[in-house]
């Protein structure tokens, strides 16, 4: 398999959770998009490769155990400082639509368990990011 760069595997990231429940909606894919265009994190990302990069991620997990590979290489690639930016990410995609599925929560969880992102440092994310989408 080949590698990628931090920019892909934050892409994977927010990939994998929008096709956790089996659709990836337009509003997932429309806020993929809105985050690689004002994140600082994508600053000197080519927002063009952005289709391709979610291409070749949708590819990965279409194969046999292609979920546990698009982690695996995740992992491998982002450095550690950049791995609760990733856990961020994918709160952020699955809370867009203003529920999360079971799915989600399920490969979260993997998500949080492959990047190695502790406990408190996940409930502190995951309450940031619900206060983001509170609605009166």
């Amino acid at each position: 398999m080949n590698t990628i760069g931090h920019h892909a595997a934050l892409i994977y990231v927010m990939v994998v959770v929008s096709a956790a429940d089996g659709n990836m909606s337009e509003v997932e894919l429309r806020t993929i998009g809105e985050i690689t265009k004002r994140l600082p994190v994508f600053r000197d990302f080519d927002e063009h490769r952005l289709l391709a990069a979610s291409q070749e991620c949708a590819a990965i997990l279409a194969e046999d155990e292609g979920l546990e590979a698009v982690l695996g290489l995740v992992a491998n690639v982002l450095p550690e400082h950049l791995r609760e930016t990733a856990y961020w990410l994918a709160l952020e995609v699955a809370l867009i639509d203003s529920r999360i599925m079971l799915e989600e929560i399920r490969v979260l969880d993997l998500i949080r368990h492959a990047l190695d992102i502790e406990r408190l440092v996940a409930a502190a994310l995951e309450r940031a990011a619900r206060a983001r989408y509170q609605i009166a």
